[in-house]
């Protein structure tokens, strides 16, 4: 007759069992704490800024420039109608730390061009020092009032970019989340600089070279009580 398993061999188990959780959840803790200070090589990554906009408070941006940073991104109108509260202020305060600075518009899926672009060239002056202005594509038209065709939404895009190329002077950066992208594939259907976003990692859902690069959407840092979004260049 086979025995059946003892008491040692059950507590064994447990103990194994045990271990194995405390070491995932040990992994798990010093990915998190390693993420929160993450930023790529500055050797492979020469050129590398910070994305803020009005959640971030007063911004340092002198400890931006401290920590390596040369650029920032930030965010200027939303839609038709929403503008960033310290667009201003931050765009003063990231120059005289001798930043170069450009603008973010988060493009609304559900709202015509035309309003979008308007709310845009009320926040953003036509500056030849500006970089070039980027569009974030974030949200889909799932959760439009009204139904909106994926076709509709490429057409008021391009629309958009025209109307803000015209405005700048300078082609548009795209910043392109994965759920945009595989919603539309707009990456192989407009032909403009891309910037993609993804945690420690090199993105490639686009399936092009991109420009930019969010490598940590949570840098914890002394530029902000906030975590903040750090971006590097293609070199």
């Amino acid at each position: 007759m086979a025995r059946k398993p003892g008491k040692p061999l059950r507590r064994w188990r447990r103990y194994i069992a045990a271990l194995s959780v405390m070491f995932l959840l040990a992994s798990a803790g010093w990915y998190w704490r390693d993420l929160q200070n993450f930023v790529p090589d500055e050797a492979e990554y020469p050129d590398q800024g910070i994305a803020v906009n009005e959640s971030h408070g007063l911004v340092g941006f002198a400890t931006v420039r401290a920590l390596g940073g040369k650029f920032a991104y930030l965010e200027a109108s939303r839609g038709s109608g929403g503008q960033d509260a310290r667009f201003a202020r931050n765009l003063d305060a990231a120059r005289r730390e001798g930043l170069m600075v450009g603008a973010v518009h988060i493009f609304d899926p559900c709202e015509k061009a035309d309003g979008q672009s308007a709310n845009f060239v009320t926040i953003v002056p036509r500056d030849e020092h500006f970089l070039p202005p980027a569009i974030a594509l974030d949200n889909t038209a799932e959760n439009c009032a009204g139904q909106v065709s994926d076709a509709a939404v490429e057409s008021e895009l391009m629309t958009f970019i025209n109307q803000v190329e015209m405005h700048v002077g300078k082609p548009v950066i795209l910043k392109l989340s994965p759920a945009f992208e595989d919603r539309y594939g707009i990456a192989g259907r407009i032909e403009r600089d891309l910037w993609l976003v993804r945690d420690r990692f090199v993105p490639r859902y686009a399936g092009r070279p991109w420009l930019l690069w969010s490598a940590n959407s949570a840098l914890m840092s002394e530029a902000s009580e906030q975590p903040v979004e750090w971006v590097v260049v293609q070199p």
